[in-house]
């Protein structure tokens, strides 16, 4: 499969969930070592978040990575650094996205990495870490949560947006009550 071949099936990767696997952590901080190394001085805080951070969830193998910086004309200038360091992003997806950038990796024809560059300390920096800390700190949550991803992943196995747009009401509950 060439580079182009292996985005596609990335892009189009059907919604499929692993058990917990403890190199999740592992692969999160190989990945920000990577970008702190690769962006000096650029982001205030780089943190692990997504079913991959929480112990004990099972998830789509992919280790999402919130990196916050100080504006959003930040994160829109790292477009091209990041893609000439292994990341993909789609222009037509950010240019809608008014709170974030968002940002891809793959390898052999999946997904291994997304990258949300989020201004630090903003809503959207909050009620996600707000999120993984309530499932973090609360099993019922995470066991609600998984049994959720379970459900919607089997229901919404070829359509990434609506596995995504599924959960919104439990994650915006979550975050809300945190």
């Amino acid at each position: 499969m060439n580079s182009r071949e292996s985005l596609s099936a990335a892009i189009n990767e059907e919604v499929k969930l692993q058990e917990y696997d403890e190199q999740w952590p592992v692969l999160y901080e190989a990945e920000r070592q990577r970008l702190l190394a690769l962006l000096p001085c650029t982001f205030i805080d780089i943190q692990h978040i997504g079913s991959t951070s929480i112990p004990g969830v099972p998830a789509k193998p992919i280790i999402d990575i919130l990196a916050g910086v100080d504006s959003m004309e930040t994160a829109r200038s790292l477009a091209t650094k990041l893609c000439s360091a292994d990341y993909t992003t789609s222009a037509q997806f950010n240019a809608s996205l008014s709170d974030r950038q968002w940002f891809m990796r793959w390898a052999d024809g999946r997904r291994t990495h997304h990258l949300h560059v989020i201004v630090h300390g903003s809503a959207a920096w909050a009620e996600r870490l707000r999120f993984r800390d309530a499932l973090r700190s609360n099993q019922k949550l995470a066991t609600e949560y998984a049994q959720l991803k379970a459900t919607m992943a089997a229901k919404h196995a070829q359509d990434r947006e609506a596995y995504t747009d599924a959960k919104a009401q439990f994650v915006n509950a979550v975050s809300r009550a945190a």
